[in-house]
């Protein structure tokens, strides 16, 4: 077995199952030490299982993400053990109610918002220095089409918001370390897969049809490597391809 991120050190969110499960082992596989956050502890003590079944390391992390002091503190472990971050992979997040926005409940926005957006923005905040002290730290963001086609989400619009503003967290990072670092940051849409959100959104949908995390999982560990040189960026797997954002065309300093 290969192991070309032998000594690296990566960090994934929502580790326990789904998308964030296979990530974390396929990392472990490629030879990361890979700290695994997630609320369930006993998912947490069967990824390890796997891990170390695989020949790989995992330290394990029961936390909430929208426990902001943990989430310092974990910085501060990260920092004493290892003196760096060399991957971080923000998978953790919510779908949130399907409703109507003019019937969303600000209770469940904020919930939503918390879990997506914010948690990641404390994650950043706590990891930046860790991250900059690897000689190649990666980040990779999940996000979905939602966000740019939400016409073809209609009652998805708490989720569909949330990781539009992901969307934006990553271009601005990439922005802030583009040329001063070795940061690099991606987004990664993910697609339609078979994992639990899926179902809970698409409850009527033959799971068999989907793709499966395991599938995605590769993809996002070629994003952590220290030979990934894109950032800023967007990648799309149903096409298997890097995308550039569209937007309008603006003027320098046009905030409008």
């Amino acid at each position: 077995m290969t192991t070309p991120l032998a000594s690296r050190v990566a960090l994934v969110t929502g580790a326990s199952r789904g998308i964030g499960r296979a990530v974390a082992i396929e990392l472990a596989r490629a030879g990361a030490h890979v700290v695994a956050l997630a609320r369930t502890v006993g998912a947490l003590e069967e990824l390890d299982d796997e891990i170390k079944a695989a020949g790989g390391a995992a330290t394990l992390v029961p936390c909430d993400v929208t426990d902001w002091p943990a989430l310092d503190r974990l910085a501060a472990a990260i920092a004493a053990r290892w003196g760096r971050l060399d991957i971080f992979v923000g998978n953790a997040g919510l779908l949130g109610p399907l409703t109507p926005i003019a019937q969303l409940d600000p209770r469940q926005w904020d919930k939503v918002q918390a879990v997506n957006v914010t948690a990641n923005l404390a994650l950043i905040r706590a990891l930046d220095s860790l991250l900059r002290a690897s000689d190649a730290g990666r980040v990779a963001m999940l996000t979905s089409a939602a966000a740019h086609r939400a016409e073809l989400r209609p009652y998805w619009g708490a989720y569909a918001m949330t990781k539009a503003a992901i969307d934006t967290l990553v271009r601005i990072y990439a922005a802030e370390t583009r040329n001063v670092s070795a940061v690099r940051i991606m987004a990664v849409n993910p697609g339609p897969l078979r994992t639990r959100m899926r179902a809970q959104a698409m409850p009527g949908e033959d799971p068999s049809s989907l793709r499966t995390p395991a599938e995605l999982a590769p993809k996002v560990v070629a994003l952590c490597s220290p030979a990934w040189a894109d950032t800023g960026r967007l990648y799309d797997f149903p096409t298997d391809r890097v995308l550039d954002w569209q937007a309008p065309a603006a003027s320098p300093g046009d905030l409008s």
